[in-house]
């Protein structure tokens, strides 16, 4: 089926019949099997995280090996998303988002019924792997079948569901979690695949790009190696330390491989997996910076959220899973909000007005916070940061895939989620260091009279300052609250960073923001199609 816009339907291979173009209605459906998609892959990102402690028991494993159950999926689908996403542009979108369904369901069943931690991180592997199929293709079927009037109202709905699908997936994970056990959690993303995989086949077109370049196999190798590194240092060095050798190692591959994709990618030009040249256009380096301080920010406000929810007011994963729910719903109402809001002030002004209030946010959540506060003390500013979020999120998405070609849709969608993948990790990183380094000075200067074995664990960190007040006697109450303000001092701490983050981006976007763009009344030469 033709994904090109103009009047004519392009016929398919071997004289083909001729398709029109996808109308109203499937549009819709087409929207909704890859936001359904989209959702088993965000889902499976954060699943996990509330079923650490079931799983360390099922498996006899240690904190590294669950962490690891957790993080090599992240690791798999950020390294392999771009040279995956650029093979979809070449095979067929289609074929590569029906693949990516297939192997990432069987993987998932394989991980919930896995014998052993063995066979649960190989899953998590191959289901990254499959989810790295996924990703980008969603983005990719929606900028190459959207006409130019409604790609900026279906991208806010993708982005919505890629911002505010983790909280979602995390809510109905608790749940599951809560009622069954852990091994339920992966019933989620096998029942969405089904689903996802039925409509796709049924309605999702296909399309690709015709190149007269071989493909970028140095290209492919380097982006992985510098990807590959540099998560890996950022997911183990606030875990091994920053100076260890490993996470040293780690560091140093990761940057030697970015610089030689770079100078590679600069010599092949036209036949370049990803022209670095573009990012000195507005719209692609301000949508990637933009996408890279916020979801760093939202990933650094989970880690200091649920130890606050969680331990600080005592709540269950499920119940402090829900308390993020206002949040994730308003994220997901602005970044549909966004395209119309653009349409009237432009990209730039929704973007900065997006900033703004994420800023505001952060700093509502820095000033107010308090013990004794709660709940209520965090949610204006969980609010004012969910709409932030949404407003800013959809403009920088659009920014980005309008700077690369049509054809080469998989390649700019790929872009746009590694841009969030290292945001998540360096904003889980920065913002986690900089809370636990704000909680250790602050309670050293509360631990006074407390014996040094407890005031030992209580440094480490405010569980395991509660969990040694349950053998404190007299002193119990008073090591509790310390390690309970010391933790809002570092809150604070890491906040009043994010702040800083959001204020410094704020300027650069009024200064470099994306423009708006130029309407043309003809749409861009049609890709080769496959007819369906």
């Amino acid at each position: 089926m033709s994904l090109n816009q103009s009047p004519r339907a392009d016929a398919g291979p071997a004289g083909a019949p001729e398709k029109s173009e996808p109308d109203a209605r499937q549009r819709r459906t087409i929207l909704i099997a890859v936001c359904v998609a989209l959702m088993a892959v965000i889902a499976s990102v954060s699943g996990l995280n509330v079923a650490q402690p079931e799983l360390a028991v099922e498996f006899d494993a240690s904190q590294s090996t669950i962490l690891w159950m957790i993080n090599v999926y992240t690791l798999s689908l950020a390294a392999l998303l771009l040279p995956l996403g650029a093979v979809g542009d070449r095979l067929g979108r289609k074929p590569m988002l029906v693949a990516g369904l297939i192997v990432f369901g069987l993987a998932s069943a394989a991980a919930g019924l896995a014998p052993s931690s063995e066979v649960m991180l190989a899953a998590r592997v191959v289901a990254g792997i499959g989810a790295a199929m996924i990703m980008p293709i969603t983005l990719a079927v929606i900028t190459a079948t959207f006409p130019e009037g409604e790609r900026g109202r279906a991208i806010g709905v993708w982005t919505g569901v890629a911002g505010g699908g983790g909280i979602l997936g995390m809510f109905l994970s608790a749940a599951l979690v809560d009622v069954a056990n852990w091994r339920w959690l992966f019933v989620l993303p096998v029942v969405l695949v089904v689903v996802a995989l039925v409509m796709a086949v049924r309605s999702v077109p296909d399309s690709r790009e015709t190149s007269r370049h071989s493909f970028d196999g140095v290209g492919a190798l380097t982006s992985v190696a510098a990807v590959v590194g540099l998560v890996l240092f950022l997911q183990e060095g606030p875990e091994r330390g920053w100076g260890e050798p490993a996470t040293v190692i780690a560091l140093v591959v990761g940057v030697a491989a970015a610089i030689a994709f770079v100078v590679w990618e600069l010599r092949r030009r036209d036949a370049a997996l990803l022209d670095v040249r573009l990012f000195r256009e507005r719209g692609l380096a301000g949508g990637s910076i933009t996408l890279l301080a916020v979801f760093g920010v939202q990933a650094g406000i989970f880690v200091v959220l649920f130890p606050f929810l969680q331990v600080v007011l005592g709540w269950s994963g499920l119940l402090s899973t829900v308390a993020l729910m206002p949040m994730a719903v308003l994220m997901m109402a602005s970044s549909g909000l966004a395209p119309a809001l653009a349409e009237r002030i432009g990209p730039r002004a929704t973007m900065a007005i997006g900033i703004a209030l994420a800023g505001l946010g952060l700093a509502l959540m820095a000033a107010i916070v308090s013990v004794d506060g709660g709940y209520l003390s965090v949610l204006p500013g969980m609010l004012a940061m969910g709409t932030g979020m949404g407003l800013s999120m959809t403009p920088s998405t659009e920014a980005i895939t309008g700077a690369l070609p049509r054809e080469r849709q998989g390649v700019a969608s790929a872009v746009n989620d590694v841009t969030r993948e290292f945001g998540t990790a360096l904003g889980v990183a920065l913002l986690g260091a900089l809370l636990s380094a704000g909680y250790r000075s602050a309670i050293d200067t509360r631990l006074d009279g407390v014996p040094r074995d407890r005031a030992d664990t209580a440094r480490e960190g405010v569980a395991n300052a509660i969990d040694a007040a349950h053998t404190a006697g007299p002193q119990a109450r008073e090591l509790v609250r310390a390690a309970e303000e010391s933790f809002v001092d570092g809150w604070q701490q890491a906040m009043w960073a994010g702040v800083i983050v959001m204020g410094t981006l704020f300027l650069y976007i009024l200064v470099r923001g994306p423009q708006r763009p130029v309407r043309t009344d003809a749409e861009p030469e049609p890709v080769d199609t496959v007819a369906e």
